[in-house]
């Protein structure tokens, strides 16, 4: 039950930082986008006891990171490089929790999709980077990993939890690609919309994939 009360707190938290983020006060969203992680957060730690304990912190310390880059994301004047940095820091997390307690042969069905994705992400952004292109490009690869990681731990340990687990990884780096589009190739007014109700539900899908089995 705990579960799902946390989530439904999550979601409502979430929708209140996305209507925040149009409708203002701005301060709203400094409450309401830390509270929905912080939210997130208390999943793994009430709810994931029975998770392996190398699972369960990994992510843990993945979701907390995330949040110290959230905070970097929304001041108002915002420290992308910052941020930037938690996130990779997350990724790297999140990609040992992923790659804990499976083996290291991996299936090569899902390399081809994210190496094509890969690929049309850089030559979408590489134009428009600038000097952040080692900075992105970089973390381009380790969310990659990390997806990658994911989709293996579901494909080698069926189960809701692995596939929650591998659905909150690709969300995570389309919520990432959906920032950085919007950051450096075209700027619009609705991406927020698309982008933290994205990166929400990839954050609690991880999260959640501690609480079940």
């Amino acid at each position: 039950m705990i579960i799902w009360v946390l989530s439904v707190w999550a979601f409502v938290f979430g929708v209140l930082a996305i209507r925040a983020h149009y409708k203002g006060p701005r301060f709203l969203v400094y409450i309401f986008r830390p509270i929905t992680m912080a939210v997130i957060i208390s999943l793994v730690l009430e709810a994931g006891s029975q998770a392996r304990p190398d699972y369960r912190y990994a992510i843990a310390a993945g979701l907390v990171i995330s949040l110290a880059g959230d905070v970097f994301m929304i001041l108002r004047k915002k420290r992308f490089l910052e941020g930037l940095f938690c996130f990779l820091i997350a990724q790297v997390c999140y990609t040992f929790a992923f790659l804990s307690g499976i083996y290291l042969k991996f299936s090569s069905w899902p390399t081809l999709p994210l190496l094509i994705f890969t690929v049309l992400v850089v030559l979408i952004l590489h134009p428009h980077l600038g000097k952040m292109r080692v900075p992105v490009f970089l973390y381009i690869f380790v969310i990659i990993t990390m997806a990658r990681a994911a989709l293996e731990r579901a494909i080698q340990l069926p189960g809701t939890a692995a596939l929650a687990a591998a659905a909150g990884g690709v969300l995570f780096v389309i919520s990432d690609f959906l920032v950085a589009f919007d950051r450096f190739v075209k700027p619009s007014r609705s991406a927020q919309a698309f982008i933290l109700s994205a990166y929400f539900t990839a954050q609690w899908l991880i999260a959640l994939s501690v609480c079940l089995r």
